[in-house]
């Protein structure tokens, strides 16, 4: 006959906390990396689809916190504009869930990997963050200076998530710089110019046509042809930094930078492309989109070079 358990075996078995304690990540394993990158492409995806959202003016195709007073869902009664606006809401959902689920599988490791755990809770937040603010956004009719918020807010998650992608695959513990003092205060002036690039630029779109509903009538109140023009500043001074730092990087021969210089060039250069298309030919609604996801993509590119100027201590 089988061995009966004894009492003792029975009181030390884990319970149902126990054994999901235990299944949780002990370290940055597959689980954390998928987590992670699902988190990171979907705040890039939800900047796309809130563009798409303001730029087919289907901005107040929902209520809020209905779509409907009787109906979460859009109904049939309504346009296309619904469900567009209704879609990026979905899509919300799911950027919380991801933030949820990244919290989940670094809670284990939470003691010896602060870095993540922080970088975690502060995506969670912001996309909480961004839940109330699209609520006030329907609610005081698309104010552009909520609006301008809004997308910043996003931009800054972009941002997190990308640094939280970089820093997992790196060990934890003391870290020094890995590239010349001058060029690390080169690289942190490069990034503050793209955060006022980025800012003048969102400020150009408030002046702008696209309100994000034909009976939104209030913009910001600057000149947006002037500030298209002073937009255009920041960001070729950008462009020039960049070019720099490549430089001094092919001279140093700084191999952990060289791949996200590359890749911040290349993107800066189909920015300014797409720039000056929607500047000459009266910001076709597509374009100003691709500029919107492509500033996102260029944030993500700035963290990620930005945290290989520091690696572990020896």
């Amino acid at each position: 006959m089988p061995e009966t358990e004894t009492p003792l075996a029975a009181r030390t078995r884990p319970g149902f906390m126990g054994r999901v304690h235990e299944w949780l990540p002990d370290r940055v394993d597959a689980r954390v990396r998928i987590a992670a990158w699902v988190s990171f492409i979907l705040e890039i995806a939800i900047v796309g689809t809130g563009g798409a959202v303001r730029l087919t003016d289907s901005g107040l195709g929902c209520e809020w916190p209905l779509c409907t007073p009787g109906s979460l869902f859009p109904t049939a009664q309504q346009s296309y504009h619904s469900l567009i606006e209704f879609s990026n809401r979905g899509l919300s959902f799911f950027v919380g869930l991801a933030a949820i689920v990244v919290i989940v599988f670094v809670s284990r490791i939470r003691a010896e990997r602060r870095d993540l755990w922080t970088m975690a809770w502060l995506v969670f937040g912001g996309v909480l963050l961004q839940g109330i603010v699209g609520g006030i956004l329907v609610l005081f009719a698309l104010h552009p200076n909520m609006v301008a918020f809004h997308y910043i807010v996003s931009l800054v998650l972009v941002g997190i998530s990308a640094a939280f992608v970089q820093r997992m695959g790196q060990p934890r513990g003391a870290r020094e710089r890995a590239v010349p003092k001058v060029f690390a205060i080169l690289t942190h002036i490069t990034s503050f110019v793209l955060a006022l690039t980025v800012l003048v630029g969102v400020l150009t779109t408030g002046a702008g046509p696209h309100s994000g509903d034909p009976e939104v009538t209030l913009r910001n109140g600057f000149d947006a042809t002037l500030l298209e023009h002073v937009h255009s500043w920041p960001a070729y001074t950008l462009f020039a930094l960049t070019i720099v730092l490549l430089v001094i990087a092919a001279v140093r021969r700084l191999t952990a930078v060289r791949g996200w210089l590359i890749a911040l060039f290349g993107i800066e250069l189909v920015q300014i492309a797409v720039g000056l298309y929607q500047a000459r030919n009266a910001l076709p609604p597509l374009a100003v989109g691709v500029h919107m996801v492509l500033a996102a993509i260029l944030v993500a590119t700035c963290s990620a070079l930005v945290l290989t100027l520091k690696r572990p201590a020896a």
